[in-house]
């Protein structure tokens, strides 16, 4: 018996059973042209700032949809899609012809860069520091980057300590070209993302006579995974700096405070504020907040009001991972599976009970390669890996971790009863070995074959599609009802922040900011 098979064993069923996981879904508001819809939040899905289930990210025209943490997959896709079929209900009557969400990681047509509305939050100083935020992620990465969507998932089993985690987290970033792989969907863009950047970008085949966005075709990279996580994607020339390590929470509490700390001359020559007084940034540190580091996958705890996250994981330690990773798949209405769901959870489960050893420099580089290798090459017949030193082949690399994940997908099963498990494995090894099958290869082929080559055309007719299936689905009036009763509630709630202000924004800023916090 393996070790991982040793430590299996010793789960209870019961601790398996307790397993909890949350999805965080990222999506743009668009027009029924498949342009970015440019009016505010709509009222009818309540407060940004304090609506539970229902926000936005970047963007005021981002939605964030959240579910809660559940203990079962469908469960939690059951809440997800009831989520979204209230706000298609608000977007169908948000205009003539009505908005939709878009299906695809990458963004629809942009307008110009410096008109990419930010989210607003109200006028408290939670609010206006959430938007300065956002401003500052625009002066410093530019706003289209910031319009890429994806999905979180949120992740947590019942008796694991801050050491656990962050050796999950370790095997996790060795291991995550798997899931690039296998759930990638964004291997082409619109040409309007790039506009003005420098890219090896390829146009994408189709009929001759095809019209196109913008009279250009889709750009694309013929073996592409996931453009969203490749160099083009959430990337930072600034981070890459960083060598934060995982091996233990007070390395990357320590990684983390010298990136929240350290002055960025770049980023002090934007400034806090403009000459007009109006703010440009929260601060001119490496990151203004710990948000702002990118990674795939996230170690987090709940934070309390007013509390800086990194100072709540030093004191109380992690709670739950965030993989952040993830694409959205544009061939489902809600952006994912519920079998693709449960090869996260037998992933996360493996990267949790193999053998983890300390990562290091040279390691943490090799898997930055790794990733945007596969992010950008990742169906490229024979394309290796860098493994301990070696070359290994991505495809033998990827089937040795899922055989490997046989056993656990058995344990689920017999946990929660049924094959789904052991059925969402099977799928994921199948894939493994036919690159053509992968969402990423069904992308392009849809784009060149059914829609000539045209990004936007593709990504509208499936956005109109999971609108249309949601919208079609049953709904009652008790669900309306308490949907609306949400939405005013967080519109409430919002008022109450906002009248319990006592503080000059700059001086609640200076107070948030401050060094102390963070320890």
């Amino acid at each position: 018996m393996s070790t991982l098979q040793q430590r299996l064993a010793a789960l209870p069923a019961d601790r398996l059973a307790g397993m909890r996981r949350g999805i965080e879904k990222e999506g743009l508001r668009v027009l029924p042209t498949g342009g970015l819809a440019l009016t505010p939040h709509p009222a009818a899905l309540g407060s940004a700032l304090t609506h539970g289930s229902i926000t936005t990210d970047y963007s005021e025209s981002q939605l964030e949809l959240i579910t809660g943490a559940h203990g079962t997959v469908q469960a939690c896709l059951d809440e997800l899609q009831e989520v979204h079929q209230f706000v298609h209900r608000v977007l169908a009557q948000q205009q003539p012809g009505g908005e939709m969400l878009w299906v695809s990681s990458m963004p629809c047509m942009l307008p110009t860069d410096e008109t990419i509305p930010l989210g607003r939050y109200g006028g408290s100083n939670i609010g206006r520091a959430k938007s300065v935020y956002r401003m500052g992620l625009g002066h410093r990465y530019g706003r289209r980057m910031q319009t890429i969507s994806g999905i979180h998932y949120n992740w947590s089993l019942p008796g694991l300590g801050s050491d656990d985690y962050f050796a999950l987290i370790r095997n996790f970033r060795r291991h995550a070209f798997v899931l690039l792989y296998l759930f990638g969907a964004s291997p082409a863009l619109c040409p309007c993302f790039v506009a003005g950047r420098d890219h090896s970008l390829q146009p994408l085949a189709g009929p001759a006579d095809a019209a196109t966005c913008e009279g250009a075709r889709a750009l694309h990279l013929p073996h592409a995974t996931s453009l969203r996580m490749g160099r083009l994607g959430y990337q930072s020339d600034a981070q890459a700096t960083l060598a934060v390590s995982y091996n233990g929470l007070q390395g990357y509490a320590a990684s983390l405070y010298e990136a929240l700390t350290r002055p960025y001359p770049a980023y002090e020559a934007i400034g806090i504020r403009n000459l007009g007084g109006e703010y440009n940034q929260l601060g001119t540190s490496l990151l203004q907040i710990e948000n702002e580091f990118y990674g795939t996958i996230r170690p987090k705890r709940t934070v309390q009001s007013g509390e800086r996250p990194l100072h709540a994981l030093r004191e109380r330690g992690v709670e739950y991972v965030e993989v952040r990773l993830m694409d959205l798949d544009p061939f489902e209405p809600v952006g994912i599976t519920a079998q693709t769901m449960r090869l996260l959870d037998v992933f996360l489960l493996h990267c949790l009970l193999s053998d983890s050893p300390p990562d290091t420099p040279e390691e943490i580089a090799a898997l930055k390669r790794n990733q945007h290798l596969t992010a950008e090459r990742g169906r490229e017949d024979g394309l290796c890996l860098e493994r301990g030193g070696a070359r290994v082949p991505l495809t033998a690399w990827g089937a040795e971790v899922l055989a490997e994940c046989g056993p656990i997908a058995a344990a689920l099963d017999a946990a929660h009863g049924g094959e789904a498990y052991a059925q969402a494995l099977a799928a994921a090894q199948a894939a493994m070995a036919a690159p053509h099958a992968t969402p990423s290869a069904r992308v392009l082929a849809e784009l060149t074959q059914q829609h000539g080559g045209d990004f936007t055309a593709f990504a509208r007719a499936y956005s109109q599609s999971a609108r249309d299936v949601l919208l079609a689905q049953p709904w009652t009036e008790a669900q309306q009802q308490r949907y609306v009763a949400l939405a005013e509630q967080s519109l409430e709630a919002q008022r109450a922040i906002e009248a319990a202000d006592t503080l000059p924004f700059e001086q609640w800023r200076e107070q948030y900011m401050a060094v102390d916090q963070l320890a």
